[in-house]
């Protein structure tokens, strides 16, 4: 069996994004891409007081797939569609735009009015054209059904969030082959995962340290490790006085055009033109209390302001 080195080590910038919240923008800026993935943004770790809660209000997507899972805090999503639901810690999101829709994700009241700590991930994934105008699809996973592996020295668990780790498979379905696993290990251990030849794939490491790829490049929390196109296995070693939690993301090329602006992702100008129309014609709908979201917003971006004025 061949492994896969690690060919690049990054450290993205921690930055702003949506109503001000804190994200460190993995693949979209040092990396700027990964086919098929467009994005990978980390959320924080960021703890609110009172009234200082942001989140995303109303904006469209159109032609890829949203991917949100929360490690702490809640966050309240709504759509266009009617679909609604409190997305929890551990919970995944995998939302498939498709034709496009209207979408916000904010703080639960619980959040807004106690505060705590939120932290979490969104994937962009992007479609293939024959998919990028499918009708929109939710499958959203609460903690306990997302299903979990365990090395057999018990010093490795992963979370096995779409594809397949230690012959445990996900209950999330893909439009394209994709690996995605949040692999926490124990100081010292270390844990190999089959990747298909076919697939590019990065991994991030988001609390911890340890060693990724064959040729073991050191990285630490906030760093991210991009596969070789190489070999099949990879490995994952963790320092020997701490822990290591990392997520490995992985998936079959698309190999197609892209074109994007802001929200939607295409083929084609002409696709994006259309995608910029039928939103200002309002064909992607919207979704009742946008008033009120953008108030909760601009409360909170003021409060925010004030309390680090204060310090």
């Amino acid at each position: 069996m061949s492994e896969r080195i690690i060919t690049k080590v990054a450290t993205p910038k921690v930055q702003t994004e949506g109503g001000g919240f804190l994200v460190r923008k993995v693949i979209g800026t040092v990396i700027p891409t990964c086919d098929p993935f467009l994005m990978l943004d980390h959320i924080g770790p960021v703890e609110y007081k009172p009234g200082e809660a942001l989140g995303a209000p109303d904006h469209p997507h159109r032609g890829f797939e949203t991917v949100t899972y929360v490690i702490d805090g809640e966050i309240r999503h709504q759509d266009s569609a009617g679909n609604s639901g409190v997305l929890k810690p551990g919970w995944i999101q995998w939302m498939t735009a498709g034709k496009g829709l209207i979408h916000s994700e904010m703080p639960t009241e619980n959040l807004i009015n106690n505060g705590g700590k939120v932290e979490g991930f969104q994937l962009w994934i992007n479609l293939p054209a024959k998919e990028k105008m499918i009708e929109p699809r939710y499958q959203d996973i609460p903690s306990e059904k997302i299903p979990v592996a365990k090395t057999a020295d018990n010093k490795v668990t992963v979370k096995v969030l779409s594809g397949e780790s230690l012959g445990v498979s996900a209950v999330i379905e893909t439009k394209i082959p994709i690996i995605m696993l949040d692999i926490h290990l124990q100081p010292g251990s270390s844990f190999t995962q089959h990747v298909p030849l076919s697939h590019t794939g990065f991994c991030y490491v988001w609390r911890g340290a340890g060693f990724l790829g064959s040729n073991k490049l050191p990285v630490h929390m906030g760093q991210v490790g991009v596969l070789s196109d190489k070999g099949t296995e990879f490995h994952i070693h963790a320092e020997e006085t701490k822990d290591c939690h990392a997520l490995l993301i992985a998936g079959k090329p698309i190999n197609e055009p892209i074109v994007n602006y802001g929200p939607f992702v295409m083929n084609t100008q002409e696709e994006i033109d259309q995608a910029i129309e039928d939103y200002r014609a309002g064909k992607l709908g919207q979704i009742p209390g946008e008033a009120e979201r953008v108030r909760q917003t601009e409360a909170a971006q003021a409060l925010n302001k004030k309390n680090k004025n204060n310090l």
